[in-house]
């Protein structure tokens, strides 16, 4: 959550940062809050100097050996009425606080000014979309149909946006996710983890998925529990709570998932395939970095998910999300947009993102400096890498052949086992 000192001290600077966003916060509910808040602080500091006054009466009247008891009712009097005005200052502290949960970060100045996804700038592209000369790019779910991808088995399972894979598909998906874990951990140096994939609502709390988009998740039923959206969650809430050594920064997680999503609004669109799914798996990258270098760290760790698209010769490109378009936690975004020939456009494959201090305030993690007395909160930051769905999507639309086979990229052969193409279930051996 925003630094509240920060807000009650720059109202302006949030005010245009959520102007930016196209966010509609309302500050002067906030201001007449804070207002109230000040005349409650001014109205007790006064009770408690007439409390301590009166006090001093009542001893003075003792040593006198005068009547104090209308004195000490008084003294009664004041004692309900300062309880009572810190029960009010209380109620508008969580009033606040609830406030707070629901205003997003504010864009880095480095976030482009626009609002929405057709003002974000394209920052590089590489590679370059292979052509299609003697036939015509087709779909993955289409070409996933003859290999094993079977979406009429999975309605019947789990309903719609739902997959079933089966044979040559299926070890795919198992070799990309490998592909990636080994990579991130030898090429990058993080540490792997294996999370559960149920959390409690004080984790989503931390990230900044509730309360703002409890509609996006599913929650267990009779239970404050929730399926995991993304591996974001668990591994950043590994240390809610807690104070690093700013010895141990920055840190880095590599973890592998399934993760799920309502996907709450987009009704109707990409129902076929494997672009948005009800579950879908996921290698997610977690950093916790010294606030000072939290920007180097981004450029690091979208370099990292890059490095699997490049890897896999994957043409994509790398566009800065735009204040109107950027998510609600993050302060700066990355989004990498792999190329679909079949699709005959860039679609995200992973967001990286520096949240800065927002998650660390509201997951309350901590770090102390070397040398320092005082603790400050951590910068976190995240991104996948990749979505191993979307990332299977764009190998079979871009190393289909002819025939309806797919080339295997060649950093995934020893992963398949040596099989270097896919082909279709009619015609293997």
């Amino acid at each position: 959550m925003l630094d509240l000192k920060f807000l009650r001290q720059n109202p302006a600077a949030v005010a245009d940062g959520m102007a930016r966003r196209r966010f509609p916060f309302d500050m002067a509910a906030f201001l007449a809050l804070e207002e109230k808040r000040r005349a409650l602080l001014t109205a007790v500091e006064q009770k408690k100097s007439q409390r301590n006054a009166a006090s001093a009466e009542v001893a003075k009247a003792k040593r006198a050996g005068s009547d104090a008891a209308h004195i000490l009712a008084g003294l009664g009097t004041l004692s309900d009425d300062i309880k009572a005005l810190d029960e009010t200052a209380k109620a508008i502290d969580a009033e606040v606080a609830e406030l707070l949960l629901g205003v997003p970060n504010i864009p880095h100045a480095t976030t482009p000014d626009g609002a929405g996804e057709a003002d974000n700038p394209t920052v590089r592209t590489v590679g370059t979309p292979r052509a299609f000369p003697d036939f015509p790019a087709r779909e993955h779910q289409d070409i996933g149909a003859a290999l094993g991808l079977d979406a009429e088995r999975a309605v019947k399972l789990s309903g719609a946006r739902f997959v079933v894979l089966r044979g040559q598909l299926a070890r795919l998906e198992r070799a990309l996710a490998a592909f990636m874990l080994d990579t991130h951990i030898a090429a990058h140096g993080y540490l792997e983890v294996a999370t559960p994939y149920i959390v409690s609502d004080e984790s989503l709390i931390g990230t900044g998925q509730l309360p703002k988009f409890a509609d996006e998740l599913f929650k267990i039923e009779g239970a404050p529990a929730y399926l995991i959206p993304t591996a974001e969650v668990p591994v950043t809430n590994l240390h809610r709570g807690e104070t690093l050594p700013e010895s141990a920064l920055p840190m880095g997680y590599v973890c592998h998932t399934q993760c799920f999503r309502s996907e709450a609004g987009s009704y109707g669109k990409d129902t076929k395939g494997l672009i948005r799914l009800h579950q879908f798996g996921k290698v997610e990258l977690v950093r916790f970095v010294h606030p000072d270098t939290s920007y180097d760290e981004l450029e690091k760790l979208t370099s990292h998910a890059e490095a699997i698209l490049q890897a896999l010769e994957l043409p994509y490109r790398v566009v800065a999300l735009c204040a109107g378009d950027l998510g609600f936690s993050s302060a700066k975004t990355y989004d990498l947009e792999v190329w679909l020939p079949g699709q005959n456009k860039y679609r995200e494959i992973s967001s990286c993102s520096n949240f800065e201090d927002y998650q660390a305030r509201r997951a309350d993690i901590r770090f102390k400096p070397e040398g320092g007395k005082k603790t400050a909160y951590v910068h976190t930051l995240n991104g996948s890498g990749l979505a191993i769905g979307r990332t299977m999507a764009a190998v079979l639309e871009n190393f289909v052949q002819a025939d309806g086979s797919v080339v295997v990229p060649g950093v995934l052969v020893p992963y398949m086992g040596g099989i270097g193409v896919l082909e279709p279930e009619g015609k293997r051996a």
